[in-house]
């Protein structure tokens, strides 16, 4: 089974600040990546990052390698993150094989030749979102649970913003290369993500929201601080977030969303913050 994919080219601010609507839908937006049976893939130049998903039911999906990365298997010169938004499911990594549960994250090291995603149940299939970064060495693929992360709370009901972040796979709890993913969920009554807002030129980010209620959606901001743009998604859907971007979002009900990094370095601190009066 092919993996299908598009390949996104990285973007100038200064040609980006041209774009309508759909221009930017079609450069920044990774919709239909959730499908049955199937594996989609946006290959990003911005950091070579790519998202995708797959939702296995009826069959065992195997992660085949696709034309742009030239290699023999996906994961030769990739290290590759996992999180599983549905039900359960399993994940064989060449002899090893992970249940991951809702919400639980799995690392897959480079030089993994074969990945393959189950669903324990058809009926509550796994839904699985996918990360990869290119990797120069390879480390142990290791799961981490939700209950394992390492958490953050910021933000407060009176702004709004009131979050928990799950630090998943950052160099705290499992070795990377580049790749850091976590998750990050709102408090009942808040709707901000991210806000303040911060840029971090040393990487770029990916964010997917899941959790999304029908007839509600998610409208997320990026853009260089002084002159920003938005995006509307829907439930299961990605953001691609260039190096000079912000990346931030207000919803019309709660969600949960998927953070997803690769650059320079492994400090999960290193961000340069805007100040909201600078925001324009």
């Amino acid at each position: 089974m092919a993996s299908n994919y598009q390949i996104r080219y990285a973007n100038h601010p200064d040609d980006a600040v041209n774009y309508d609507t759909q221009r930017i839908r079609d450069e920044f937006l990774a919709d239909g990546i959730m499908k049955k049976d199937e594996i989609n893939l946006v290959y990003s130049f911005n950091d070579r990052l790519i998202v995708g998903g797959t939702v296995p039911v009826e069959t065992s999906v195997k992660l085949e390698t696709i034309d742009p990365l030239k290699a023999e298997n996906f994961l030769d010169r990739r290290e590759m993150g996992i999180i599983n938004v549905g039900g359960t499911g399993i994940v064989i990594a060449d002899d090893q094989k992970f249940t991951l549960n809702y919400k639980d994250a799995l690392y897959i090291g480079s030089g993994t030749k074969n990945v393959e995603f189950q669903s324990e149940d058809s009926k509550n299939p796994a839904h699985f979102y996918i990360n990869s970064a290119p990797a120069h060495k390879s480390f142990p693929s290791k799961r981490v649970t939700l209950a394992e992360a390492e958490v953050m709370e910021l933000g407060a009901l009176e702004t709004s913003n009131a979050r928990k972040i799950n630090k998943l796979l950052v160099n705290s709890v499992v070795e990377t290369c580049q790749l850091q993913m976590g998750m990050t969920e709102l408090q009942s009554g808040s709707v901000w993500n991210t806000m303040p807002p911060h840029v971090h030129s040393r990487r770029m980010e990916a964010y997917f929201y899941f959790e999304v209620p029908e007839n509600q959606a998610i409208c997320h901001f990026m853009g260089e601080p002084d002159e920003t743009r938005h995006i509307w998604l829907k439930n299961e859907e990605a953001v691609i977030s260039p190096p000079w971007s912000i990346h931030s979002a207000a919803g019309t009900s709660n969600y949960i969303f998927i953070w997803g990094m690769a650059g320079e370095n492994l400090d999960y601190g290193d961000m340069d913050a805007v100040k909201i009066e600078e925001i324009k």
